[in-house]
């Protein structure tokens, strides 16, 4: 099985880069399955039914969220619609909205969780790490390929949720911070792992926002209107290929795909 994992789509230059670059990454990697992390499409806040629509529309079989999950307030009443958008499993029970989805296509299947760190982040979350245990077991009985969005602030929570995950599931991959690492691996036990996947988005920018505006922010400490940027839009993502019989990682690699120069 293989897969493709998009890192934080940022606003309409991210979605325009899936609409765009998405058919070039699989032309390349040839996906049986492709997961974007649309947590910050709707103007770099929240996602709404229309935007988790035209992600599906781009070739989207299951869409992540994170922190700002909730920022649109129409995206409510939509989880109670669409299983393949899915929020952080670690919030309240009675949440609006599921953390896994199993999505199904050409014989195989692939079981997607997302979940949320506590570092830096909202600490009243429940521990991802006690709780994912029995929801990973639950997917197991269906199958054994299994990949983890964890949206998480602090990279040394990340590796450590990469590391208890270990052999349990077929990849780790990180969102939130909006910045590429170059870590990817294939841990010990067979689970692929990377740190941040980046964002889909413009990258002559403050992760995703103008400079100006942020870089006054941080003089000045008065309150600024930040504004996407449209400058150097690029598609991040990571490529996993998994044994679908043990549902361990084969291979893994990241890549970038920039918007072609303007004639």
């Amino acid at each position: 099985m293989t897969v493709l994992f998009i890192g934080d789509v940022v606003g309409e230059p991210g979605r325009n880069a899936v609409r765009d670059l998405l058919p070039v990454a699989k032309e390349r990697f040839s996906p049986d399955f492709v997961v974007i992390n649309g947590e910050n499409a709707a103007g770099g806040n929240g996602i709404t039914p229309r935007l988790a629509i035209e992600l599906m529309r781009h070739g989207a079989d299951a869409i992540t969220l994170g922190d700002h999950a909730w920022d649109q307030k129409e995206i409510l009443p939509y989880f109670e619609t669409e299983p393949r958008l899915i929020r952080p499993f670690n919030y309240p029970e009675g949440t609006p909205g599921a953390g896994h989805v199993v999505v199904r296509g050409n014989g195989k299947a692939l079981g997607v969780i997302n979940a949320q760190g506590r570092t830096f982040m909202k600490p009243e979350l429940d521990n991802p790490f006690r709780l994912i245990g029995p929801l990973v077991e639950q997917i197991r009985a269906e199958t054994p390929c299994i990949l983890v969005d964890f949206h998480a602030e602090a990279t040394s929570e990340k590796v450590a949720f990469g590391r208890y995950l270990d052999g349990r599931v077929s990849a780790v991959f990180g969102t939130h911070t909006h910045i590429p690492t170059a870590d990817e691996t294939i841990l010990s036990a067979g689970t692929a792992y990377l740190t941040d996947v980046g964002m889909t988005g413009p990258y002559d920018s403050v992760i995703g926002r103008e400079v100006k505006g942020v870089v006054e922010r941080y003089l000045t400490l008065l309150p600024q209107r930040w504004h996407l940027s449209h400058a150097d839009v690029r598609l991040s993502g990571v490529f996993v290929e998994i044994d679908e019989a043990s549902g361990h990682a084969r291979r893994v690699e990241r890549f970038q795909i920039r918007t072609p120069p303007a004639p």
